[in-house]
Formats: C-alpha cells, sequence, structure tokens
C-alpha cells in the first residue's frame, strides 16, 4: 500500500520555525520526486518545494525561496521541509506528494499537515 505521511506540523508565532517530514511507503522512493503542496483557507493548492532524487535539483517557489529548504533522506524514505522565518501567510495544510518529475502530475499525496504562524 502506497503511503505518504506528513508530520511537524503546529502552531508557531512569526520569526519561528517548524520542519515537516514525508514519511513514504509503498513504492520505489528514489524513481520519484517528492514536492510540499500548501492550501490556505480561501485559497487554490500552491506548489512550494520540489526535490528530485534522480536529477540531484531542488525547486522553491518565490513565496518561500531564501525561507524554506526541502531535504531527502533515502535510508529512511523520508522528505523534510525545513520552514525559518515564518510569516503568517505561511498559515496553510502542508501536503506532500510524490511524481516521476518535479512540476509534473503527482501520482500520491499525503494526507496534510496543519500548520498556523501567529503574528
Amino acid at each position: 500500500e502506497v503511503q505518504l505521511v506528513e508530520s511537524g506540523g503546529g502552531l508557531v508565532q512569526a520569526g519561528g520555525s517548524l520542519r515537516l517530514s514525508c514519511a513514504a511507503s509503498g513504492f520505489t522512493f528514489d524513481d520519484y520526486a517528492i514536492g510540499w503542496f500548501r492550501q490556505a483557507p480561501g485559497k487554490e493548492r500552491e506548489g512550494i518545494s520540489c526535490i528530485s532524487k534522480r536529477y540531484g535539483r531542488t525547486y522553491y517557489a518565490d513565496s518561500v525561496k531564501g525561507r524554506f529548504t526541502i531535504s531527502s533522506d533515502n535510508a529512511k524514505n523520508t522528505v523534510s521541509l525545513q520552514m525559518n522565518s515564518l510569516k503568517p501567510e505561511d498559515t496553510a495544510v502542508y501536503y506532500c506528494a510524490a511524481g516521476l518529475v518535479c512540476g509534473r502530475g503527482y501520482n500520491y499525496w499525503g494526507q496534510g499537515t496543519e500548520v498556523t504562524v501567529s503574528s
């Protein structure tokens, strides 16, 4: 069974940090890119970062560039998203997803973890 399980969300003050994790199972982790997305209340889902393990590349949306860092622990089948200098506008449900190529269709999705940044 394919599973993507996010963890690490919570409540943090503006300027603080959180580290999200995405634990993957049920598919060949090394063959897939892992993306992070978020959806704030009343807004469309936004792709914010992706890591392509096959090509050794990372991607960031302008809204998080310089503040968020994506990394992969292939031994643990886990992708993390380190989020620093958080802003109230980062408040959203954060999802990870697996696809063959960053920026293309994603085959598998997690259930999400909620992040709330208070001002």
